[in-house]
């Protein structure tokens, strides 16, 4: 005796609901001869017969009563698991727990959740703000899946995955002389009070490596920690000052002019999780986001119009 297929299943009890052979050709989208032949040969195969013909309808058979009962459990139970996947495709029930260093959260970490919700609707969505030091923490004890950092974390207990390549920018504020210039070198920024990130931090490192390379013994007049309170103290006059590309989106930022750094220099944001854990499918669809809007930064930079373009 063979067992019934999952297709078996399905034409059965569409004859069973429409009653006749092309009613249950309509339901399924399929030809007529089609389900004669499957439902033939299910009842060959079982060797019961399944259906009785009372003035051209199919009605169950007697002794078929027993399996038709088990046929609309099963189906009751496929609507509860379709109901459970479809529920899960919407992230019902899911909270993502992911963090930022303050750079890329300002504008690219909020379009990535713009198009986490537009793809999971229903899924809870919690964004943290970390400083590179608290990434280990947070990722060992599982307080999030995925860290976005603008550099990676040297340990063994976790993974740095490369997301893209941005720039260095140099901002200035508005009037100042180095706005009238297409590109400004690091040469142009350590003439003026320059605002910036202590080196030893590994974001104030990359900021100060163009220097370096140039053999500028840069001294900074104002440090921040976050380029944010970068962005104000330059926003306020105090100086002038270097960033990567992806904390300032592609906005015009009152007060405050963009310009190209001539040196080549460069940044590249990380994932970063913990080594040995299963992300869930809706971090790795974070990181991909984040992948995706980080490299179409890059290619949408908006230069300001109060000058040329680099």
């Amino acid at each position: 005796m063979r067992e019934l297929t999952l297709r078996q299943i399905e034409v059965i009890r569409a004859v069973m609901i429409a009653g006749t052979i092309q009613g249950a050709a309509d339901l399924l989208n399929v030809s007529a001869p089609g389900i004669s032949r499957l439902l033939k040969h299910a009842e060959g195969g079982l060797g019961v017969r399944l259906f009785e013909r009372k003035a051209g309808i199919f009605v169950p058979a007697a002794e078929a009563q027993t399996i038709f009962e088990m046929l609309n459990l099963v189906y009751r139970q496929m609507e509860s698991l379709n109901a459970a996947v479809s529920s899960l495709q919407k992230g019902h029930d899911f909270a993502l727990s992911i963090a930022s260093a303050p750079s890329i959260a300002n504008f690219v970490a909020v379009r990535v959740i713009r198009t986490i919700r537009q793809r999971f609707p229903d899924l809870r969505v919690e964004l943290n703000i970390l400083k590179i030091e608290e990434t280990l923490d947070y990722l060992l004890l599982e307080h999030g899946e995925v860290v976005i950092m603008s550099s990676p974390v040297d340990n063994p207990a976790v993974r740095n995955k490369p997301l893209a390549r941005g720039r260095l920018l140099a901002i200035v504020p508005e009037g100042h002389p180095l706005a009238a210039l297409e590109k400004v070198s690091v040469h142009d920024l350590a003439r003026y009070p320059f605002i910036g990130v202590d080196p030893g931090d590994p974001y104030g490192s990359t900021l100060a490596q163009p220097f370096r390379d140039a053999g500028i013994d840069l001294r900074h007049t104002v440090r921040g920690r976050f380029s944010q309170t970068i962005l104000g103290l330059v926003q306020q006059g105090l100086g002038v000052a270097l960033v990567d590309e992806f904390s300032v989106g592609t906005a015009n930022i009152p007060g405050i002019v963009r310009r190209p750094l001539q040196e080549p220099a460069m940044i590249t944001p990380y994932a970063i999780h913990k080594r040995g854990r299963q992300l869930s499918s809706f971090a790795e669809f974070t990181i991909k986001c984040f992948q995706n809007e980080l490299a179409a930064a890059t290619a949408r930079q908006i230069w300001d119009p109060a000058g040329p373009p680099g």
